[in-house]
């Protein structure tokens, strides 16, 4: 791989402890094997779940952490076994960078639900070294988590379909949900929410927005397509939507009830939780038990549906709503996020930024 069997010294913006402060932040990238791909970061999205690390919410923090993982880059150098990439090729990178490749999901290709999968940041490689995310002047990925963007697709726009878009695409197609004619439900309209309503739209959805408060009607009506609104405090309309939905994709990233959502599901409605929560949620099991209803999960989505997703989203002409903004503004845009106030994906243009202190 010549000059990439050294180590190479990059800069990014790290978090040093919980206040989650991120500031420049000077560290080698791990060591290089035959199958990797060196990148220069071109665009980085940001996603809730950065908050979460950033801020030790989950009790699992490495400092320093350079998050972000929604990453758009250019290949600047490829390994002597890489064959699906080139010098100059533009690519996305997303949640994780490795799996053990022998589990029974790593061989059934849902690799993202590997027991052993490295993040690709606050996470250690196989060789010991800390990994870090695209906020950040290059990274190193091996070629089976790397997956190219379609032409034509600009970076920032590619950026949060990586995690986003791929979280939303994943359980519809694997919960046979993505054909015409189903009726679906979104709670909560921020990043992943506003990617599920365009991407329920383009696979023929009749598609129901539901928040908690009536402020964002015209968005998700007019800008976003949705076909309904709900507030979830307006009882009347929620008992005139009663097993209405085939599904629910739920997208709150805080403790919730579940009862009133459940109640909008028809027999053998599937809701679907997405936001990543640290504290238990209640429900009442006859509000499942007597319509044969399903609580369940999904995790992002393999590589094989990152490829199918990007596809799928320039054959339809979806694209995300998007807040560019540069690195030196990243900690302003954190604490917007936390506060809801982005519509409705930051995206860092890092190659535009100076990381340098």
């Amino acid at each position: 791989m010549g000059g990439l069997e050294t180590e190479r010294v990059v800069v990014g913006w790290a978090a040093r402890d919980p206040s989650g402060i991120l500031s420049p932040y000077t560290y080698t990238l791990r060591n290089t094997g035959p199958e990797d791909v060196l990148l220069k970061v071109l665009s980085c999205g940001i996603c809730h779940t950065d908050i979460h690390q950033v801020k030790n919410e989950l009790g699992m923090s490495r400092y320093p952490m350079v998050p972000g993982h929604e990453v758009v880059g250019e290949v600047v150098e490829v390994g002597s076994e890489v064959t699906n990439f080139r010098v100059g090729d533009v690519v996305g990178v997303g949640v994780i960078v490795g799996c053990c490749r022998n589990c029974n999901p790593c061989k059934s290709d849902v690799e993202q639900y590997c027991n052993k999968k490295i993040w690709s940041y606050n996470d250690v490689y196989t060789d010991g070294k800390t990994t870090q995310g695209g906020f950040a002047q290059s990274m190193i990925v091996d070629q089976k988590f790397v997956v190219k963007i379609p032409d034509g697709m600009s970076a920032e726009q590619a950026a949060p379909l990586l995690c986003a878009g791929l979280t939303v695409y994943s359980p519809l197609s694997h919960f046979g949900l993505n054909k015409s004619g189903q009726r679906g439900g979104i709670l909560g309209l921020g990043g992943v929410g506003h990617m599920g309503v365009k991407i329920a739209k383009a696979m023929g959805h009749h598609v129901t927005v539901i928040s908690s408060s009536d402020k964002k009607r015209a968005e998700a009506m007019e800008h976003l397509g949705a076909d309904e609104y709900l507030v979830s405090s307006d009882a009347t309309r929620m008992q005139e939507f009663a097993d209405t939905l085939d599904y629910i994709i739920d997208t709150v990233p805080a403790v919730h009830a579940l009862e009133p959502y459940l109640s909008l599901l028809k027999l053998d409605g599937r809701l679907i939780l997405m936001g990543v929560i640290n504290a238990p949620l209640q429900f009442l099991t006859p509000l499942v038990m007597l319509g044969r209803k399903s609580i369940t999960g999904s995790f992002i989505g393999s590589m094989k549906e990152t490829e199918e997703m990007l596809e799928f989203c320039k054959e339809k002409g979806i694209t995300s709503m998007i807040e560019v903004v540069k690195m030196d503004y990243v900690n302003e845009a954190l604490e917007r996020l936390e506060k809801n106030d982005v519509r409705y994906r930051f995206v860092v243009d890092v190659a535009g930024s100076k990381l340098e202190p």
